[in-house]
């Protein structure tokens, strides 16, 4: 047996092992629970805005909004995986209902960046989520070097990083928002025109017209901010300070995605806080796997990447923002030369 054959049959053993058991069978109960209790959350909000009225109070009520979003989304991010239901065109409507009429953001935007990031994680010109645009996470695709205050902000872009991510949140629903009134295809388009244009302008005239406009501003700034910085500290330790694999890199699908995900410790409350994505080496070996069961799958996985040798990575929450602050700080370096990167050269040198 060739060496890639035997790389298959081990994902086809691993896989065989894990339907044996089975962990890909769907959880309704627990899917329709969590969106009975989001549902809930987000009316009882909506009730305790109009009952606060103008008083500050309101920007506590918008720190849980935010939170609450954030669980919204992670739901979203579950039906878009195929992870509640069987049928595909049941997820699909489940995932336009959470995203962009619960949430305000596209579906379809989403899903299209999301998709290529779970084909080839951490792949120069493949993984849109290492793109440089503020942030380098890779000298590699650099044009030119950076200088003046783009040398400044990248020697410390790792520290500016998480301040950053206040933005995150406008930025997400301004990318949905280019996208479906865009020229690109996006399927079902009047329908995330429709959901986005009733959640978002309804949410925005409920604010201004109970809120003078100063406080108003305030409340956005405050749900939009730390929704930003709560989506972006549950993504980030996930392959941020992983290696980056060359473009023209050539891995078998088991291992390109164990070795290029981190694991998050934790119990149960990391669970919820983190939406599963704690468990990021199990959802991308199985992307529609329930994600009640990445608890229940974790220990098979890491068995059996520990008897082939495959490094299993895994760490606390705490530990694993100092390796994205320091390997963003190591790339920001570098970017003011991009061809004498280390971390690059180190991959390299390894392979």
């Amino acid at each position: 047996m060739s060496p890639r054959d035997r790389q298959t049959s081990d994902f086809t053993a691993l896989t065989r092992t894990v339907q044996e058991a089975g962990l890909m069978r769907r959880r309704y109960g627990y899917y329709w629970t969590r969106f009975a209790l989001l549902t809930l959350a987000l009316l009882g909000s909506g009730v305790a805005f109009v009952l606060i009225g103008h008083s500050w109070w309101q920007m506590a009520l918008a720190a849980v909004i935010a939170l609450i979003l954030g669980q919204v989304m992670f739901l979203g991010h579950d039906a878009a995986h195929r992870q509640i239901f069987v049928s595909g065109r049941w997820n699909d409507w489940a995932s336009l209902v959470i995203a962009n009429l619960y949430a305000g953001m596209s579906y379809g935007w989403w899903m299209h960046k999301h998709s290529r990031h779970h084909a080839k994680p951490n792949q120069i010109d493949a993984d849109p989520d290492i793109d440089s645009d503020v942030i380098v996470f890779t000298t590699e695709n650099i044009a030119k070097v950076r200088t003046g205050f783009g040398a400044w902000f990248a020697k410390r872009q790792g520290y500016l990083f998480f301040p950053l991510l206040l933005l995150e949140g406008l930025n997400l629903h301004i990318s949905g928002i280019k996208t479906i009134f865009g020229r690109g295809p996006v399927k079902r388009r009047p329908v995330e025109i429709a959901f986005v244009t009733l959640r978002l302008g309804g949410y925005l005239a409920l604010v201004f017209w109970l809120l003078p406009v100063g406080m108003a501003f305030a409340f956005l700034a405050v749900q939009f901010g730390i929704f930003g910085v709560y989506m972006g500290a549950s993504f980030a330790p996930n392959h941020k300070g992983m290696p980056i694999v060359p473009a023209n890199s050539r891995i078998d699908f088991l291992r390109r995605q164990v070795l290029m995900s981190r694991n998050i410790r934790g119990g149960r409350f990391t669970d919820l806080f983190m939406g599963g994505l704690n468990y990021q080496i199990e959802h991308h070996l199985f992307p529609s796997m329930p994600r009640p069961s990445l608890r229940k799958v974790q220990p098979i996985v890491r068995e059996f990447c520990d008897s082939r040798k495959i490094t299993y990575t895994e760490t606390g929450l705490v530990q694993s923002y100092g390796i994205v602050v320091r390997y963003l700080n190591k790339v920001g370096l570098a970017a003011r030369d991009p061809f004498q990167c280390p971390l690059t050269a180190e991959f390299r040198s390894a392979r």
